[in-house]
């Protein structure tokens, strides 16, 4: 009996030991796990789930980081709700603060410029009138400049072979080009410009040769052919015939038209000294629209005889000018460009003759110009043969005397300096020479001599006089 009571305490105490180990084991497994009490939930979840499609399973899953995203976004909020900073946004606090801030919102945005792109050529010509004007005014330019360009060269080369003949009757050499020459061709007319030709011919006597210049309207130039409309110019033809100085004499005679005359008056220097005076053609029995300009009046008569008289009064609208000068040095000298010597002077015959080609051709046009062409001719076997009277080459000779006596006092004051610049000059060098020499006594003697020069040179001037004995 005691024995039973015994071992029933003993199973007593055995039980009551292992229920508190096993409450102890427990408590330490909950002490350590934190999340020990949601374990139980999510195994009897899984424990559903297994037991569910799959598809349900990846539903569940989303739903659960669908709120969880949204659990930490309501933490986010609430955390920025609770920022040290929500001071800031205190409008009676800080006044003016957000509209700072949206200004500086505002201002870091980039600007955006739109472009406003046209809409396509063919359907909006009007955008581009500009460069379409400007193309067809290139486009008209240059087609004016080969007409222009091609009409000209005809017109030189339509002249030249209408009176090459006669040309080559009176020189022996027409034209001037040995290439041509060589190759056994004719000489052409030289092209200085678009619009300008020229033909030298020599080999003749009594004269060292004649220079043919054809001075053409610029055909090629469309400004030029627009300014022509407003100011009317006209083809010419300048003939300058250079005389041997022994076969003309010493007159100076001009017949222009009352505007060439105006100009030749004030800017050629032989016109405008031995002759300014124009008085009217009528007098002369040539065309009221002439002025005649002449130094010596029996040089006048002489020149227009019958048949040059003939020739103006039938040609009239086709001569400018007939200028004949043994003093001829081209226009006046401007003040800036004059010269301390007086210019060389040539005894030339110089010819200005008007093209009419409007209405006509080329071919009768150049007929016309044959007999102003043997004028010319005319011209120079008339002026080899003509000599002034006694009493015109005495006033002649008085006149050019007189003009070279006004330049002298002219010029004289300006020479004077030029001299005594080059005197000066003259000593300059002359002490530099001898200074570089090593020979002191030489140096010496240069240095006395150049102190009296000085001495005397500033010395006053006396007048010594003559007194004879009684």
């Amino acid at each position: 009996m005691l024995w039973s009571k015994m071992k029933l305490k003993v199973s007593i105490l055995l039980l009551f030991c292992l229920v508190n180990v096993a409450i102890t084991s427990n408590f330490d497994d909950v002490s350590d796990n934190d999340f020990a009490e949601f374990e139980n939930f999510e195994a009897e979840d899984e424990a559903v789930v297994e037991n569910e499609d799959p598809v349900v399973e990846i539903s569940t899953e989303k739903i659960k980081a669908a709120t969880f995203l949204e659990e930490d976004e309501q933490e986010a909020v609430v955390d920025n709700d609770e920022s040290e900073f929500e001071h800031f946004n205190d409008v009676e606090e800080f006044e003016g603060f957000e509209e700072v801030k949206e200004e500086k919102v505002a201002s870091s945005e980039p600007k955006i410029t739109i472009t406003n792109v046209p809409i396509h050529l063919r359907a909006n010509w009007d955008s581009y009138w500009l460069e379409i004007l400007m193309i067809a005014g290139l486009v008209v330019y240059f087609i004016n400049f080969a007409m222009g360009k091609s009409k000209n060269n005809k017109i030189a080369n339509v002249w030249l072979q209408t009176h090459r003949t006669i040309l080559e009757d009176n020189f022996s050499l027409v034209g001037d080009d040995p290439s041509s020459l060589e190759r056994g061709e004719q000489a052409g007319m030289i092209k200085e410009s678009e619009n300008v030709f020229t033909l030298w011919c020599s080999g003749r006597t009594c004269c060292e040769g004649m220079l043919v210049e054809l001075k053409l309207i610029k055909r090629q130039d469309l400004v030029a052919i627009m300014a022509g409309i407003v100011r009317p110019v006209i083809d010419q033809i300048h003939i300058k015939v250079t005389m041997n100085k022994e076969d003309m004499d010493s007159f100076v005679f001009c017949v222009a038209s009352k505007k060439t005359a105006l100009h030749l008056s004030k800017d050629m220097a032989d016109i405008s000294t031995f002759c300014p005076d124009r008085r009217l053609g009528e007098k002369f029995n040539i065309p009221p629209n002439f002025n005649v300009m002449s130094e010596i009046a029996e040089a006048t008569s002489s020149i227009l005889d019958s048949k040059i008289t003939a020739v103006l009064n039938k040609y009239g609208d086709m001569v400018d000018y007939i200028h004949f000068s043994d003093q001829f040095t081209g226009p006046k000298q401007t003040e800036e460009n004059a010269s301390l010597k007086l210019p060389e002077t040539e005894k030339v015959l110089l010819f200005g003759f008007n093209l009419k080609l409007k209405g006509k051709s080329l071919e009768s046009a150049m007929k016309e110009l044959e007999p102003l062409m043997v004028m010319v001719f005319y011209c120079i076997e008339k002026i080899k043969r003509y000599r002034l009277s006694k009493e015109g080459k005495t006033k002649a000779d008085k006149n050019r005397q007189r003009v070279e006596e006004l330049f002298l006092k002219s010029t004289h004051q300006a020479r004077a300096e030029a001299a005594a610049a080059k005197r000066e000059e003259k000593r300059r060098q002359e002490k530099e020479r001898i200074m570089a020499e090593e020979d002191p006594e030489r140096q010496r003697r240069w240095e006395e001599k150049e102190n009296k020069r000085q001495a005397k040179k500033r010395a006053p001037k006396m007048k010594q006089l003559k007194v004879k004995a009684m």
